[in-house]
């Protein structure tokens, strides 16, 4: 990789630079690992400056003399009801922390800069919209934003003079009965496991306005844009709290006992990053989802400049940061340059990659590699593949190595093996099979994760869909794939009819060429290859389709997969999609069966949420 000074001048240099800034302006630097979350000070943070401000009024007044932001001014003239003021408010942050100008997107190498900059647009509308129209800047940019707090459905003094859609008498401190029973019927949603949250809060404002219908306060004033201001605070919560059990989770060290422990994962990793000298020597590296450190560890040893590990687990940063002072490699702030043994280089930061900026001050596209271990279950499963992109398009160099760089899912259809039903047929000797019989009647509406034994593949392999981590965009994590199964040709099955019970995913990632070019490495969780932590993702079928390789006689008066008309041919196809709720997907399953003589048969749809 060709870079026009070494990985760690580079570093070096913006680190000197970032440290004469912080002298003269306070900016924040490598070396200033300041929080700027609300526990940097009391009041309201200002949308673009350090400054805080007692009194959203007061906030506004400040950004509008020093920093050309009229907020009141925008409210006005767009006519911008609450949750347009929200998406503004987010919106504004979420380009500050990039040092890019709200209003025309220019980009500046700090803050300072970018301040001085600031101006209002001559068009706020964008081909008929404004920038902050996707729903996605409902959610807080900022934890715990004071100011958004500040903006409360009954803070509507310019809701007059603006002509906003939410009219005074529904934002009202006589609104406060609604304005509780919303917020009760949130927290009572939150508490639920599994279920689409928007349906339920739905539901339960149904019901509160049945059992309210004597309450003219509460029967005029529920309308669409209330709706979705508690629907987008009941996702946010729902994030919140799955993501703060998500990354509880992994502060077990067991789970990370595991992931150590499999050495297909480990020694992938590990070869590549010790296995391609020309694109770790001298490079600042971003691992995105560091546990304890392993892939830091690794980066350094392989000649890093600088590594900053980033971990959503309080503990495990606490632990990563621990693990590499233990072994001579975390970097200290406090030691020139000069003095710093060689291996010095990580640095830990708790924080997912979404919210980095909030905790340190980085130059945007400063690091040359970017690795992650974000795969789960069936590939998609957690969903931290979207922070691996955010990472990417927010941190990366234009060109800059991500690793993986690839992602493939695949699959085939299993036979009897890959079912607990030899299990149960014979305990110890008694027949049990009509436990076993229940419990493949109930995967079939359940996901298994487990590993299938090679010889358990009755059909062959299909490729559903590949990703290109380097270029592919958040959208692309939903997919539709049609496929063909046909019985393998491997020579493992029998002569006759196979039953084929269900179809089972896995996935392989790849170091490519693209940037490991001494030393490409390919991770693979087939149940051909040695079994992983991820094991397979299995879906089992209502009943089992009767396949053959070829058919001879056929009943045409039987139904296409069964014994006496077997199927020569399934198509099939699967949907994965990020289900409503938040770090899980949900998986459709359609399976049609062809027999010799071109009968078919469909059978009704499978989804199953994992």
């Amino acid at each position: 990789m060709e870079r026009s000074l070494s990985g760690e001048d580079e570093v070096e240099e913006r680190l000197r630079s970032d440290e004469e800034e912080e002298e003269e302006e306070g900016e924040e630097g490598w070396d200033d690992w300041c929080s700027d979350g609300d526990d940097a000070g009391g009041g309201l943070l200002c949308l673009f400056c350090s400054t805080r401000i007692d009194a959203d009024s007061s906030l506004f007044e400040h950004c509008a003399a020093e920093h050309r932001f009229d907020f009141h001014g925008i409210v006005k003239e767009l006519w911008l009801d609450f949750y347009g003021r929200i998406k503004l408010i987010n919106f504004v942050r979420s380009k500050v922390a990039e040092n890019k100008c709200w209003s025309c997107g220019q980009a500046f190498s700090s803050n300072t800069e970018l301040c001085g900059h600031l101006h209002a647009p001559e068009n706020y509308l964008i081909e008929g919209k404004v920038p902050w129209e996707e729903d996605v800047y409902l959610k807080p940019f900022m934890e715990d934003d004071s100011l958004l707090h500040s903006l409360s459905m009954d803070d509507n003094d310019e809701d007059e003079e603006c002509g906003t859609s939410i009219e005074r008498g529904q934002c009202s401190a006589g609104n406060g009965v609604l304005a509780e029973s919303l917020g009760n019927k949130l927290s009572t949603l939150l508490e639920g496991n599994g279920s689409d949250i928007s349906a339920r809060f739905e539901q339960e404002c149904t019901i509160g306005s049945t059992q309210g219908e004597d309450k003219e306060s509460v029967a005029h004033e529920t309308n669409d844009s209330q709706l979705k201001v508690a629907r987008a605070s009941v996702n946010a919560k729902a994030i919140k709290t799955v993501d703060d059990n998500y990354f509880g989770s992994y502060s077990s060290f067991g789970i990370h006992r595991e992931m150590l422990g499999d050495k297909v994962r480990t020694d992938a990793y590990r070869d590549a990053l010790l296995g391609n000298p020309s694109l770790l020597s001298g490079a600042a590296v971003l691992d995105v989802g560091c546990g304890t450190g392993i892939l830091s560890l690794f980066a350094a040893k392989a000649g890093a400049s600088r590594v900053v590990a980033v971990d959503g687990s309080a503990k495990m940063a606490s632990v990563a940061t621990q693990v590499a002072k233990n072994n001579g490699l975390l970097y200290d702030e406090n030691v020139k340059a000069e003095q710093k043994r060689g291996a010095q280089v990580i640095s830990v930061v708790h924080s997912k990659a979404e919210d980095l900026n909030q905790k340190i001050q980085l130059p945007q596209n400063v690091f040359d590699v970017l690795v992650s271990e974000w795969m789960g279950y069936c590939l998609l499963y957690e969903s931290m593949l979207s922070s691996v992109i955010y990472a990417r398009d927010h941190f990366l160099k234009p060109g800059g190595a991500i690793l993986p760089d690839t992602a493939t899912i695949l699959g085939a259809g299993f036979g009897r093996g890959g079912t607990s039903l030899p299990f149960w047929e014979n305990v110890y000797g008694f027949d049990m099979s009509c436990i076993g019989k229940e419990v493949t009647s109930t995967s079939a509406r359940f996901p298994v994760v487990d590993v299938v034994a090679s010889q358990d593949i009755v059909t062959e392999t299909a490729v559903l869909h590949s990703f290109d981590l380097a270029t592919m965009k958040e959208s692309e994590m939903d997919f539709t794939a049609s496929f063909e199964l046909r019985l393998s040709e491997s020579g493992t099955i029998v002569p006759g009819v196979t039953l084929c019970y269900g179809i089972v995913l896995w996935f392989d990632t790849g170091f490519t060429n693209r940037f490991c070019k001494e030393n490409p490495v390919v991770l693979s969780t087939s149940p051909f290859c040695t079994p992983t932590h991820w094991s397979q993702t299995i879906f089992t079928f209502e009943e089992p389709i009767a396949m053959v390789k070829e058919s001879s006689t056929l009943d045409s008066s039987a139904s296409v997969g069964t014994d006496e008309s077997p199927a020569t041919m399934l198509k099939s196809r699967i949907s994965i999609v990020r289900a409503s709720e938040h770090r899980s997907i949900d998986i459709s399953v359609e399976t049609t069966a062809f027999s010799k003589d071109g009968r078919k048969r469909s059978w009704p749809i499978q989804i199953f949420n994992l």
